[in-house]
């Protein structure tokens, strides 16, 4: 079954994939890591205004990685709010993804955690960095196929 978001993003050309809806009925949308600038802008128009959270995780080991984002669209009088899911899934090898600062400064945070954790780059980001784990860690600690090293450093609190 294919939502009215879906339905509208076809009807105007542009390449997604409908992932059915989540189990609150929130439509979920997957977008390639090229197509993401443009839905973007889209979705903004289209009235989300909120980016309500930003994530990501592995899909497999030595597969796919997965930044979802769960839009709210917030109109003044309207009974409910509308939501949409998007996932964008990046080849492990060379994980980019347009940031989408520049349109909802709230992801920030939240995508500094998925390139600390999973080393996806945000292209664009205003600066991305290793945000919960020291700046001369290797590795990526939640990837499924990170191998954890058998030591760890103590470091001075002060």
């Amino acid at each position: 079954m294919q939502g009215h978001f879906s339905a509208w993003l076809f009807k105007h050309g542009l390449i997604h994939r409908s992932l059915g809806f989540e189990y609150q009925g929130i439509e979920t949308l997957q977008i390639k890591p090229w197509d993401w600038h443009s839905i973007v802008v889209i979705l903004y128009v289209y009235g989300y205004n909120y980016l309500h959270s930003q994530c990501t995780y592995d899909v497999a080991p030595g597969g796919v990685l997965a930044s979802v984002y769960h839009l709210t669209g917030i109109e003044y009088g309207a009974d409910q709010p509308e939501e949409v899911c998007i996932k964008v899934f990046a080849p492990r090898r060379d994980p980019r993804i347009l940031s989408v600062f520049w349109v909802w400064k709230s992801v920030d945070f939240q995508e500094w955690e998925s390139y600390d954790m999973l080393g996806i780059s945000y292209d664009n980001h205003p600066c991305l960095k290793r945000i919960l784990m020291p700046g001369s860690w290797i590795g990526w600690p939640l990837c499924k196929d990170y191998i954890a090293p058998n030591f760890y450093e103590i470091q001075d609190a002060h």
